[in-house]
């Protein structure tokens, strides 16, 4: 493929983002553009026409959006929904108004019902009620999605999304309230670790599933996905069903999760289950046969990549200096 397009990475400094562009670069794309925060508002409609008719961009990987676990979902939901469509929003547009006919934007396997056959395929979307903790996300999310669709079915452009599982590992975040599951506890076990505590407590039973994908595989999924043959992808993706799940294709319960944390951080105390505590929901896994029959499947492996996330923890993080 022809390696000279300038290539837009909208949300760069974030895990997900940063992982495309060290995809992009060893691929040997380096006509890479980005933009800090300080930069760029991307809520800011007049900013973002601005920037992408300075830079004229050939091709975008949107995947700047405000992003949090299951508190920061239930304490700013104003917030997610606000900011997330905003910024796809003006990105979208601004893309296709500036000429950009290729644009690949970055969901989330939330988009889906929350009682719903499992493993989750694409056909599953818009068929019954969200999880209520982050239906504001969600339904940015989706919005996104159809706004792609839509573009695509008026203008002809070739805007795609791709729906990831889980993810963990580089550049995560490890707000003590704010993070998701993994990085959560990678610094809980950490810290009872470093304090000699006896033992670390969790929410729940430990019987529900959840599904992690390493963020290295998104980015080499989300590079893959935006270089498929348009007619090749169009062959596998109905119009007004057009996104794509990424998954590991396996998922384990919170109990396991939690023992292969604990052994990957090296905390030799006990783990308990505070079963007063809400589960969520029961299992969570995706269907990735769609991606998988056009070419990718994963390559980190679950245990090595969380040694891979704990390596990284410990060479950006201070945990007990950590706001």
């Amino acid at each position: 493929m022809n390696k000279t397009p300038k290539i837009y990475v909208a949300g760069h400094r974030g895990m997900v983002g940063s992982a495309i562009v060290r995809k992009l670069q060893a691929d040997g794309f380096n006509n890479i553009v980005v933009r800090t925060h300080t930069e760029l508002d991307l809520t800011n409609q007049e900013a973002v026409n601005t920037f992408f008719k300075e830079e004229r961009p050939d091709q975008v990987y949107l995947a700047a959006a405000k992003v949090g676990g299951i508190h920061a979902n239930n304490t700013y939901p104003a917030e997610f929904i606000y900011e997330n469509l905003m910024v796809q929003n003006n990105v979208v547009h601004a893309a296709w108004q500036h000429g950009v006919q290729k644009l690949l934007f970055l969901g989330s396997s939330c988009i889906y019902p929350r009682m719903v056959e499992q493993p989750i395929r694409e056909t599953a979307l818009l068929t019954g009620t969200l999880e209520p903790t982050n239906e504001p996300y969600a339904i940015a999310k989706i919005a996104g999605i159809k706004l792609c669709e839509s573009y695509n079915r008026q203008y002809g452009v070739d805007y795609r999304s791709v729906m990831p599982t889980n993810l963990y590992g580089p550049g995560d975040n490890y707000h003590p309230e704010n993070s998701h599951v993994i990085p959560a506890l990678i610094r809980r076990f950490h810290e009872a670790k470093v304090l000699n505590k006896t033992d670390v407590i969790i929410w729940g039973t430990g019987t529900p599933r959840r599904e992690f994908l390493y963020v290295d595989d998104m980015a080499a999924a989300s590079v893959h996905v935006m270089n498929l043959d348009k007619t090749v992808y169009d062959k596998h993706t109905p119009a007004m069903q057009s996104h794509i799940n990424v998954g590991y294709g396996d998922d384990v319960t919170i109990t396991y999760l939690a023992n292969a944390i604990s052994e990957a951080v090296g905390y030799s105390g006990e783990i308990k289950f505070d079963a007063s505590k809400p589960d969520g929901t029961s299992r969570k896994l995706i269907d990735s046969e769609r991606l998988n029959s056009l070419g990718w499947k994963p390559q980190v492996d679950f245990k090595n990549g969380l040694k891979k996330a704990y390596a990284d923890f410990l060479a950006h993080t201070d945990s007990l200096r950590m706001k």
